[in-house]
């Protein structure tokens, strides 16, 4: 139940703290004096989004606190549980929102930090709000069947039926991919045979390009090559090469050594060594040659082969409009494209009995929901027609009308709201049969009925009993009054027979000073209630016989 609620600088409200009471509360004021700020004001500490201009002009930064007394066992505990937030057994429960003049917004649940959307979701079990553009909602077909399933309180069947749905939607793509593969491919079926045939029987190799080319230009220079080393071998060890004129030296050294004395024989014997070192490295030098010259040898037959591969392999790329070193990636491609067009049809037969399994799956969840919307209608229904007679509307008939629509992830029904207003009179949708009172009061009963019936549920009504007076206005208020014996209600209301059924009353007034507007809330005393329902009655001039009518209506 909201016990407290408090504004600062929130648009025309310089500071306001109300303290609301159970049973049915009644807010009434001119037209204008600010009714709409405060329940916007409110529906911003629940999370709501809100005017951008929220805070009041001249101040820096604007806030509401609400503050409800919960019972041990109302759902927001365990919404608090699964947000990790302070939830003192005993204590009131705190929802604060704080917004600055530069457009910030920052939101406390227990003075924890918390998002907008923590604050909506603990406050979607602390409070309804039953506006004016709720209205819209109710009256639109096309949200009938989701009230209707809210209204029944079987999630579990709607999600089975989503998921069915999503994974039949799966299972129809896969199948239809499949089969439009299988008929691209059995329309190059012939092209696919021949390439990957053809394409099997050349064997590419990765990187056969680049060394089919490598080769070929070797062998196409080999001969000038091997020309020019073979006369570096000559140098090295032909009949006039380094190798015999070395050697011819060192003998005649070491002759000339053998025969000198010691001083002569010592730089010879030195000359020896060295030209004995260099033996050793013009044999390393020789065999360097000789083996390049190895590498030169090349068969003319073996460079006409190697042109003829790598000719063929660059024109069969050319055929399929890809590089040489792309062909085994394509071969690879074309053989698993007729592999899978092969065993098509064993796949989509697969992927056949896969749709009918989840097709079944989903008829079965479908007339399950169903049934269970059949039922809950019936009891909708009935509810109705519980509501409808304290309403004075006990000729009225609502029937919730199941019809079979297209199916698809809600199910295969369409729901519809539909009224009669009087006995053998044709039902319709309710905004083309009912008239503007009627329509109040179908609209009341079917909140009453939709509405959650949680223990310590605030409900809040603006304005519901719009088009209605008299002995209606009355019926529509002690309506409301019965309901707010089950726990509290809030009334924006310009009713007086309304007004006058409350049980708590507050005026909301607009002042201005010639240069500030301000909206002000105060609790009504007997007395001063005596003088707001003379006003609602009479207008501004009360008179004696306003303030005696008014009286009555509070004492009926």
């Amino acid at each position: 139940m909201l016990r407290v609620l408090s504004i600062r600088n929130v648009v025309l409200i310089d500071a306001l703290d109300l303290e609301f009471q159970p049973g049915l509360n009644v807010l009434t004021g001119e037209t204008g004096a600010g009714k709409s700020i405060l329940l916007d004001a409110l529906g911003f500490a629940l999370g709501n989004r809100t005017r951008g201009d929220i805070v009041r002009s001249g101040a820096d930064q604007g806030s509401v606190t609400a503050e409800f007394d919960l019972p041990p066992d109302h759902p927001a505990h365990s919404v608090l549980a699964e947000l990790d937030l302070p939830d003192e057994p005993g204590e009131p429960l705190i929802l604060r929102r704080v917004a600055t003049a530069d457009g910030r917004r920052s939101g406390y649940i227990n003075d924890r930090r918390a998002s907008a959307e923590a604050l909506r979701q603990v406050a979607d079990t602390l409070v309804e709000i039953h506006g004016q553009q709720d209205d819209r909602g109710l009256l639109d077909p096309k949200v009938h069947r989701s009230l209707l399933d809210a209204y029944a309180g079987h999630p579990d069947l709607t999600q089975s039926v989503q998921a069915a749905w999503a994974a039949m939607s799966k299972a129809r793509s896969a199948l239809s991919e499949a089969r439009a593969a299988r008929e691209e491919a059995a329309r190059d079926e012939d092209f696919l045979r021949h390439a990957v045939a053809e394409l099997d029987a050349f064997a590419p190799e990765p990187g056969e390009d680049a060394a089919l080319d490598t080769a070929r230009r070797r062998m196409q220079g080999a001969e000038k090559l091997r020309t020019v080393v073979e006369r570096a071998a000559q140098a090295i060890s032909g009949a006039d090469g380094a190798e015999p004129l070395l050697g011819n030296a060192l003998r005649w050294i070491e002759d000339v050594a053998a025969q000198s004395d010691p001083e002569l024989a010592k730089p010879l014997t030195d000359a020896a060594e060295a030209l004995n070192r260099s033996f050793a490295e013009l044999a390393e030098a020789d065999a360097g040659v000789q083996a390049a010259l190895g590498l030169l040898e090349y068969d003319p037959l073996e460079l006409e082969r190697c042109e003829e591969r790598l000719f063929a392999l660059r024109a069969l790329a050319r055929k399929h409009s890809v590089t040489p070193d792309a062909l085994p990636d394509l071969a690879r491609d074309l053989s698993g494209r007729l592999a899978r067009y092969e065993q098509g049809e064993d796949q989509i037969a697969t992927l056949e009995a896969d749709l009918a399994q989840v097709q079944a799956r989903y008829t079965s969840a479908a007339e399950a929901l169903s049934a269970a919307r059949q039922e809950a209608a019936t009891r909708l229904d009935a509810a109705m027609a519980a509501e409808l007679g304290p309403l004075k509307m006990e000729r009225a008939v609502f029937v919730t009308d199941i019809s079979p629509a297209d199916h698809g992830p809600s199910g295969t029904d369409a729901v519809t709201f539909t009224v009669s207003t009087n006995p053998g009179a044709p039902s319709g949708p309710i905004n083309r049969i009912a008239s503007g009172g009627e329509l109040s009061r179908f609209l009341l009963a079917l909140k009453v009925c939709l509405t959650t019936r949680a223990a310590g549920l605030t409900m809040i009504f603006d304005e519901i009993d719009r088009g209605v007076g008299g002995a209606t206005a009355d019926a529509v208020g002690r309506r409301l009054r019965a309901l707010a014996g089950q726990g509290q209600v809030i009334v924006v209301t310009h009713s007086p027979q309304v007004a006058a059924l409350g049980q708590h009353h507050w005026q909301i007034a607009k002042s201005s000073d010639g240069e500030t507007t301000l909206t002000d809330v105060r609790p009504l005393d007997p007395l001063s209630r005596v003088d707001e329902i003379a006003r609602m009655l009479s207008g501004d001039t009360l008179t004696d016989e306003a303030r005696a009518a008014a009286r009555s209506l509070i004492d009926r």
